[in-house]
């Protein structure tokens, strides 16, 4: 089939062409544009999940990826679902519990659209429906692309550095009353503070994220601690005919873990807000899994794992990756001689970027059917 034909064919799933593909099949600029329009205009009826509801009424609960696991057999292309390119779409359609989604199928290809609210059957008067879109901020009960709450506390804590700054950075010097470790509600007196910040994250001393295959350092990732309040400015005292400097006063109103004599303080970052967009990289991407944060040793679906690609690689936050399990080795007792011979890998699990730095960046595991562990490859989808 001559290409100009098969392309609109596959436009809708706006993959990333790999290096191979397009150099024997160039892409010109509007087949590229025809591509986003045929994008527009929804999936086609193959790419429906196979028990996909014609209608589904929104949940508390529910997230734009779940929803999309009912209807799709990518859920990451809910923008073409809902006939959307995911550059116009940093406030998407919002959707709300409450509300009902019907799946509309014409001429090969499938669109989801929300139900007017007006008729007795949620359709408009002439029986048509059409997307509606709230003109409100972003509001607190809106569905979310993904589980907000698995992310959400994670952004203000993962902290990776490109060098070890924190060996300079403001420290906690002492404690009242002599003690070592604090914990919520407690004081704690720090040196170091600049008078142009008030609110501080607590960590300890970092350690370094080193790739899996060459060892090489990618960053350090500082153990988040807890939060305070400064209620105290530092300042000199005169003891003696001995200046003096006296510590700044902080209150720690937040603790994960005990607080102690030597750890450092970050000012809090600027909240992100923005809605997360499920998408693929624009180019191809293999990378592996540096560490799973905290202490365990493998992670499962909603845990959160450091990746060796950052942003000088290309990943930015919504990107959706594909985990891959490693081909084991197996004896081919078939012919004659028994013979030794390499599994190919399989794809077992999605990971969804959420956090990206220099170097390293946070993913979530979304789905997965095995443990993931150090080393374990992901790639594009």
């Amino acid at each position: 089939m001559p290409i100009q034909r098969a392309l609109p064919l596959f436009a809708a799933l706006m993959l990333p062409l790999s290096s191979a593909w397009a150099t024997n099949f160039p892409v010109s600029p509007a087949q590229r544009e025809t591509m986003q329009q045929v994008a527009q205009s929804g999936v086609p009826l193959a790419d429906l999940a196979p028990n996909a509801p014609d209608r589904h009424m929104v949940a508390s609960g529910d997230t734009l990826w779940a929803i999309s696991t009912l209807f799709l057999k990518s859920p990451w292309r809910w923008p073409e679902l809902w006939g959307m390119n995911r550059n116009q779409i940093e406030n998407p359609h919002l959707i709300y519990p409450g509300q009902i989604l019907i799946l509309v199928k014409r001429d090969g290809r499938a669109m989801l659209q929300l139900a007017r609210e007006t008729g007795a059957s949620g359709g408009s008067g002439d029986g048509r429906l059409s997307p509606r879109v709230r003109s409100s901020p972003l509001a607190d009960n809106a569905v979310a692309a993904i589980p907000q709450h698995l992310i959400e506390p994670f952004l203000n804590e993962a902290v990776v550095l490109d060098s070890d700054s924190l060996a300079t950075a403001p420290r906690i010097v002492a404690a009242p009353e002599g003690r070592v470790m604090m914990t919520q509600g407690d004081l704690a007196y720090v040196r170091g503070v600049q008078p142009n910040a008030d609110n501080f994250r607590v960590f300890r001393t970092p350690r370094a994220l080193k790739d899996p295959k060459s060892g090489e350092v990618l960053g350090y990732e500082a153990v988040y601690l807890g939060a305070g309040d400064l209620v105290r400015q530092g300042g000199q005292v005169q003891r003696n005919g001995d200046t003096l400097e006296v510590p700044a006063t902080l209150k720690l109103h937040q603790v994960r873990q005990e607080i102690g004599v030597g750890d450092r303080l970050a000012p809090v970052a600027e909240r992100s807000f923005k809605r997360y967009v499920p998408h693929a990289p624009d180019k191809a991407i293999d990378g592996h899994i540096v560490s799973v944060y905290g202490d365990a040793i493998t992670a499962g679906q909603n845990q959160i794992v450091a990746l060796n690609k950052g942003e000088v690689d290309g990943l930015e936050r919504g990107h959706v990756l594909a985990l891959w399990r490693a081909g084991k080795l197996a004896r081919d007792r078939t012919s004659e001689k028994a013979e030794t011979v390499q599994l190919p890998d399989e794809q077992h699990g999605v990971l969804f970027v959420f956090q990206t730095f220099k170097r390293v960046s946070y993913a979530l595991i979304i789905s997965v059917k095995d443990p993931v562990s150090v080393g374990d490859r992901f790639s594009q989808p």
